[in-house]
């Protein structure tokens, strides 16, 4: 029961790691209608620089918080320079796109960084915070910063004219026209601050799986799990859901070993795919004819 427990809390901090991609996944696909593909890459990416920074002497949290800012204007030119052009293309166009900047932040990550793995630093104490032997410090650290994360995401959108600006482009960019909503650039503003959340969910998980640029593709596809089923269509579905995921993986690891624990991502998405596409949060879509 002892172990059982632990795992479930160190599910919870590896939860809100998938949670914040999963909010990251879901902004871009209000706005697309299409998973982002890339934004495991973007998140690796951010990483790396956050790496750079902290290697040149800079102290960890200046590091962390350039690296957001910077990823954010990386996110608002991505989608103002390579997703603008083709927002009304063919649905195979725009998904050609994504699956191009995956394998671009991929190669060239590899090719500036090598592909050795680079151990990252945590800035959390080794030994466990508050004497609690359930969970270590970095576990319970990267949870509190994605919590933190969260809650102001959420309130951003929730008591922010900006914030309710960028949701109604989201959810419906014909009447946010009419209403004099400059729809493109609050998508703009979504993708930036998309891509400035999985630079945090990536800083966090780094030191757990240490840096290279693979590290992020079984992130992804737990947090394409979570999305999937809070619901791909509800942000706090999404985070939600990530968080389920995390306690899922980690508790069924104990039965099934780790050598299963990515299958069930896979047995997640079928499911929920299968039995309730919209997710547990998500709204059901009816068409009259």
């Amino acid at each position: 029961m002892e172990l059982l427990f632990h795992q479930a809390l160190s599910g919870l901090a590896t939860g809100g790691i998938y949670a914040s991609v999963a909010l990251a996944l879901v902004m871009i696909y209000q706005a697309t209608h299409l998973v982002n593909f890339a934004q495991g890459e973007m998140a690796m990416f951010a990483t790396y620089i956050c790496w750079s920074l902290i290697q040149t002497g800079m102290p960890y949290w200046v590091a962390f918080a350039l690296t957001i800012m910077i990823a954010f204007v990386g996110g608002v030119l991505i989608q103002r320079v390579i997703m603008r052009p083709v927002e009304n293309a063919p649905v195979l166009s725009v998904v050609i796109v994504f699956i191009g900047l995956l394998v671009i932040f991929h190669s060239i990550a590899g090719w500036i960084y090598s592909y050795t793995i680079k151990p990252f630093p945590s800035p959390f104490p080794a030994e466990p915070l508050f004497g609690n032997t359930y969970i270590g410090s970095h576990e319970l650290g990267a949870m509190t910063v994605t919590l933190v994360v969260l809650a102001m995401v959420f309130a951003f959108f929730r008591f922010t004219p900006l914030g309710l600006a960028m949701r109604a482009a989201a959810q419906n960019p014909v009447s946010s026209r009419l209403v004099g909503v400059r729809v493109s650039w609050m998508l703009a503003l979504g993708w930036g601050l998309a891509a400035a959340i999985g630079a945090v969910a990536g800083i966090m998980v780094a030191p757990i799986v240490y840096l290279e640029p693979n590290m992020m593709g079984g992130i992804l596809l737990y947090a394409f799990a979570g999305a999937l089923l809070g619901g791909i269509d509800s942000p706090g579905g999404a985070v939600v859901g990530g968080f389920l995921v995390g306690v899922i993986e980690n508790v069924v690891g104990v039965y099934l070993g780790t050598e299963l624990k990515l299958t069930v991502a896979l047995i997640i998405i079928v499911t929920v795919l299968v039995l309730k596409p919209s997710g547990l949060f998500g709204r059901v879509h009816v068409a009259r004819v």
